[in-house]
């Protein structure tokens, strides 16, 4: 369940690169490791690293969709290449 006030909390992360969502989450996760912060600031914190590493998530999927198509676009080409070859022969 999610509580709207803390989405409008979070909805800076949407505009985040993914360099900027790393850092601040390891941020997070060393504020949250350290301890001393009450239940309701342990709990922001909490919801802040869960969009942070959402957004982490969202970068590196756009980016293994990015590697995955030049990778079939580079297999697509050899293959056209190995055709042109087997027809020069």
């Amino acid at each position: 369940m999610t509580n709207a006030g803390t989405d409008d909390a979070n909805a800076d992360v949407r505009e985040f690169g993914y360099e900027r969502a790393r850092d601040e989450l390891v941020n997070v996760v060393k504020m949250l490791e350290q301890g001393g912060l009450d239940l309701d600031d342990s709990l922001q914190l909490w919801e802040r690293g869960e969009a942070l590493a959402q957004r982490c998530e969202e970068h590196l999927a756009g980016a293994r969709e990015r590697v995955e198509q030049a990778l079939s676009l580079a297999d697509d080409e050899d293959e056209d290449d190995e055709y042109e070859d087997e027809d020069e022969d």
